[in-house]
């Protein structure tokens, strides 16, 4: 390259500040293409993937792609509601297959964790007559109007957007790490109860069994099946939002599985079209049935091509040996973790793991995620302080290329440290 010459990498970056809105968040980093658990950027430089397209790619890079093809020549788009069609239909007979509990279920397919969240309200809205929804702290479902205000971080997800949905309400999580326990999290739950919002003009309570953006905070063994009994004593419907915890990534195909509770809707996106747009709404059928004809829909969502790289993920990560394999790279990941805490916690459920430093900043994950990259790891932080390093490797990713990726990790934990 002559000197003054731009690389690739470069060029498109500069264009991109030029016509791509400042808006968007990006990382430096300009993919040309990515297989397995390994990205190529635009300058031929190689990468280990730890962020899986940010929690979308648990079977791997590719893993869909021969499904895609033989649907592409068939038909790309019908609308199921003009025009219905067998992998729509098979993707909801397979949620229910894998549904985490007894009862039979009925499923609607969408375009993304966000609306797939807002369907869910919607539904149990109308199953329940009643208006109010109760979210947590440290809770990420979206940044559509009704799921930000959902969510709990104001910057960058929620300031300036307003006004916000209304009827949604907010009470404590558990997150041991930080001192608030499954008892304190009840206690605020109830006296939400007292103060803001009475139990019986709740629809729906919503949760992450893994809290994600939030820091990957898993939630206590008790606190799903305590919270569940709320919900039956007050009739609130339990929506289990498993669009980052779901499809394979902490073992189980659910991450409720490790609670033993069987929710009344579950949401599920990101690894669930195998790369390509897809979410969905599975529930007990007499909830999803409240709603009548033409109360639910949207032009594509269900598009033919996700339903199909859905049918193969949905397929595998059912499987005994993606179970096994998914908890054997959690045991792994977290030993190597484990090294390294230091004056902060290792925490997750399964291969679904994070570190978090103890300092309330994002300064030093930063520079983690900054020095490897350029070591050729991709990783990304996450937490209400930007703090927590999370990993989301995918799950297909060979034994040589996981020691390589926890290495080049280590690598830049000590050049941060450095720094």
């Amino acid at each position: 390259m002559a000197i003054g010459e731009r690389t690739a990498s470069e060029r498109i970056a500069a264009e991109r500040e030029r016509y791509v809105a400042r808006g968007v968040a990006t990382t430096p980093l300009v993919v040309a293409r990515a297989a397995g658990a390994r990205i190529w950027d635009v300058d031929g430089r190689e990468y280990v993937d730890f962020a899986g397209g940010l929690g979308c790619q648990n079977t791997g890079h590719g893993f869909a792609a021969a499904a895609i093809h033989e649907q592409v020549d068939h038909y790309l788009h019908q609308c199921f509601m003009v025009g219905m069609y067998e992998p729509y239909v098979e993707v909801c007979k397979l949620l229910d297959e894998v549904w985490p509990g007894q009862s039979d279920t009925r499923s609607l397919l969408l375009n993304s964790g966000a609306e797939g969240i807002e369907n869910a309200v919607k539904i149990a809205r109308v199953a329940t007559g009643r208006p109010a929804v109760i979210a947590f702290d440290h809770a990420f479902h979206g940044r559509t109007n009704l799921t930000m205000a959902l969510t709990a971080k104001a910057i960058p997800y929620k300031d300036g957007f307003g006004p916000l949905a209304p009827e949604v309400y907010r009470a404590p999580a558990p997150y041991p790490y930080r001192g608030v326990t499954s008892d304190n999290a009840i206690e605020g739950l109830k006296q939400l109860f007292k103060q803001d919002v009475r139990p019986e003009r709740v629809a729906c309570i919503v949760l992450e069994p893994v809290q994600g953006e939030g820091g990957f905070i898993p939630m206590p063994d008790d606190f799903p099946r305590r919270l569940e009994e709320i919900c039956e004593e007050h009739g609130i419907l339990y929506v289990d939002d498993e669009v980052q915890s779901g499809a394979g990534r902490t073992g189980p195909v659910w991450a409720i599985e490790h609670y033993g509770v069987e929710p009344d809707l579950l949401v599920s996106g990101k690894s669930l079209g195998g790369g390509l747009p897809l979410a969905g709404v599975t529930g007990k059928v007499d909830v999803m049935d409240a709603v009548p004809p033409g109360g639910l829909g949207g032009t594509f969502g269900g598009n033919p091509l996700a339903c199909a790289a859905a049918i193969a993920v949905l397929n595998e990560i059912r499987t005994d040996e993606f179970r096994a394999r998914a908890e054997e790279l959690g045991g792994r990941i977290r030993a190597r973790l484990e090294l390294h805490t230091g004056d902060g916690e290792v925490r997750g459920l399964g291969p679904m793991l994070a570190l978090e430093f103890a300092e309330r900043t994002p300064e030093r994950a930063s520079r983690v995620t900054a020095a490897a990259r350029e070591r050729g790891l991709v990783l990304l932080s996450c937490g209400m302080y930007g703090n927590v390093i999370r990993i989301l490797v995918p799950l297909s990713i060979e034994d040589e290329l996981l020691e390589r990726g926890l290495g080049l990790l280590e690598e830049a934990l000590g050049d941060a440290d450095a720094a």
